[in-house]
Parts: structure tokens; sequence; C-alpha cells
């Protein structure tokens, strides 16, 4: 990739949706099964054709610095950004810009995340690419997914005028951002060929960022000032930690991109799938004869159809037995059992454990 240029890894997330599988100390992203490797894992190897370890950065929590580190020792260790606690996707993005920028004024982020899978690797770095291209011409610049779907849990993006075309790829002026829509009207966005799913994932100049934050943002890029000595050292004692505290929670999407009128969107076709469900894996993984789809489970099927069994206890059998279109998920002392279509609401399901106190359970 160019010279100043930088990944950072957005992996502080818990991924409630995958419970019981994913817990607090084992959240989604470090979850080793996809082919044995994490989703971090994966989101790490995806880049070094064309970052070395040195120039790639992750943004998480305290709690998980150790084991990322571990999944992926080639990352410099220093290369970590730790966030007391989670103050959304927009309180990243300032962190980040802030720590590079000290580090390179020419700095351009591209900041991804740590729960997707892409298939078409070439085609992904390639967008990359052409992102810092735009990125340097003063735009932030969105990767856009053609949509397989008329899919309700993603954000839209609408594209407007022709910017130009980077590695044979046309860039776009953002026209707007649409929030997730219901069925109907996302049946509708997928008929206009300017409409892609926002994948989340953005590149911009760390200076650009920080001047877009400072006019849209002002009470974050004050927090961020007063924490400038500090980044890139010690997140963990109390000056610090006292000062992140007092950050509103926010996203990038609607603290900047829905504001800025220097956002632009490529869209892409790379084999990108969001990872955010247990329904998710009936796209990921491969199905046998009969639609099952069976991950680390000691498992016998009798007249079972369209099932997905995921078990962490491989000297335990589990049967199913005349069975049909169920997510089936055994961990060491939780059973989750719901129909496919309803894995969405299992977010639910965790706040419930939390206002009941079972958190032994989470």
């Amino acid at each position: 990739m160019a010279d100043h240029f930088y990944a950072v890894i957005m992996a502080g997330g818990g991924g409630t949706r995958l419970w019981p599988l994913s817990r607090n100390k084992n959240p989604k992203q470090m979850l080793q099964i996809f082919g044995g490797r994490s989703l971090f894992q994966i989101a790490v190897d995806r880049l070094l054709d064309r970052f070395t370890p040195a120039s790639i950065y992750v943004v998480t929590v305290a709690s998980q610095v150790d084991e990322l580190a571990k999944q992926q020792p080639a990352i410099p260790r220093k290369n970590f950004l730790v966030e007391p606690l989670p103050r959304g996707t927009a309180s990243v993005v300032a962190m980040a810009s802030a720590a590079l920028l000290k580090k390179d004024p020419q700095a351009v982020l591209a900041v991804l995340t740590a729960d997707h899978l892409i298939s078409d690797i070439p085609s992904f770095l390639d967008g990359l690419e052409a992102s810092c291209a735009i990125a340097n011409q003063g735009y932030i610049v969105t990767l856009g997914i053609k949509p397989s779907s008329p899919a309700t849990g993603y954000g839209y993006i609408q594209g407007g005028d022709l910017l130009g075309e980077f590695n044979r790829m046309p860039v776009y002026r953002v026209e707007r951002f649409i929030e997730k829509p219901d069925l109907e009207k996302a049946r509708h966005l997928c008929e206009d060929p300017n409409v892609s799913w926002n994948s989340g994932m953005f590149i911009f100049r760390a200076d650009l960022m920080r001047k877009e934050i400072e006019a849209y943002m002002p009470a974050l890029h004050e927090h961020i000032l007063r924490l400038l000595p500090l980044l890139g050292q010690n997140h963990s004692g109390s000056l610090f930690a006292d000062e992140w505290g007092r950050i509103s929670a926010q996203t990038i999407d609607y603290g900047i991109m829905e504001k800025s009128t220097r956002t632009a969107v490529i869209p892409v076709d790379i084999g990108w799938q969001d990872v955010g469900s247990w329904d998710s894996f009936f796209e990921v993984y491969p199905q046998d004869e009969n639609g099952n789809i069976i991950l680390n489970a000691r498992h016998i099927g009798i007249d079972s159809m369209d099932t997905l069994v995921v078990s962490d206890k491989t000297d335990q059998l589990v049967v199913t037995l005349g069975i049909k279109n169920l997510i089936i998920i055994n961990t060491r002392d939780a059973v989750l059992i719901c129909p496919r279509g309803e894995s969405q609401r299992i977010k639910d399901l965790v706040n419930y454990l939390k206002e009941n106190h079972y958190t032994l359970f989470l």
C-alpha cells in the first residue's frame, strides 16, 4: 500500500448476538470457529499482503488486549489502542485519528471491522487502495456493498455524482445515508443501482477527520484534545479513564458521515458477509445434504433438516430427531434453542439476563 497508510481494526465489541458461545470474556471476534481461526485473526490475515504488522492498529477494551495480542503476535503491543469503556465508533475514530496524527502528519486511516468475512480479498485490497487515493483528495470514503437481498439489518448509501475511477472502480459522492429500512423500503432501495449497503468501513486522512470532528462533534474534539498527551501510552490510568468516561456515546455514521459534505462511496463486490447472528451462518458455511450445519459437535441427526448445531463440548453427544429449521447452540453451562429467523432476538435475551442478574451466563 501507499506510504502513510494505516489499517485500524475495531475489535472491542461483545458480539452478544452469538450468545451463548460469545461471552464477555470470549467475545465474537475471538471465537475460533471459522476454520480454526477467529474473525479477528481473519481480519488481520487479509491485510498482510499489502500492510505490514507495524502499520496495523487495533482498538479494543483492556480486558481483550492480551487474547487479541496472543492471536496476532506480529502486531506490536504498542499498536493496541485501549478504550477504558465503549463509547461508540465516533470515539474510536477520533482516538485512532489523533494517535496516528501524532505519529504521522500525513496519516491515512482505513478503519475496519473485526466481525465480517470477505471472500474476494484482492478486490477488497484494491478497494482500499482506491479509497486511499480518494482520501488524499480530501474525502472520507466508505466501501459500499452491492445488496444481495432487501436486508433490513443494514444501513444503505445513496450514491450521487461520479467523482472519478481508481483501480477500475467508480467513486461517487454520497448523496445520502439511509437508516435501517423496513422491508418494503429495503425492496425499493435494492432496485436502485446507485444504492449500496453501508459496510461500516471508512477511509480518510487523519487531519481531515480531526477537522470534521471539530466542526460536527465539538465536545468529542475537546475530550480528545485533553487526552492527546496520553494517547498511544498507558490508557489505564485514572486521568485517561475519567476523561474518556465523560464522552457521550455516538456512532461515526450519525456523528460525522451523515453531516459531512466530504463523503464518497466506492461500490464493491468483495464477497462481504456480516457474521452478525446465528442465522448468518447459513450464508457463511456449506450445508450437508440435509441442509444442516454442524460445527464442533459430536452429532447424530435423524430426520433433521436445515438446522445449525454448534457445540464447545466435543465429548457430549447432541442428537436431533425429527426437527427442521432450528438453531441449537450447546455450551458448558447454557443451551440455546430457537427457530431459524429468530436469532436476532438474542440481543433482547442478553438484556433480559442482565436485568435479572444472570451475570454468570454473560
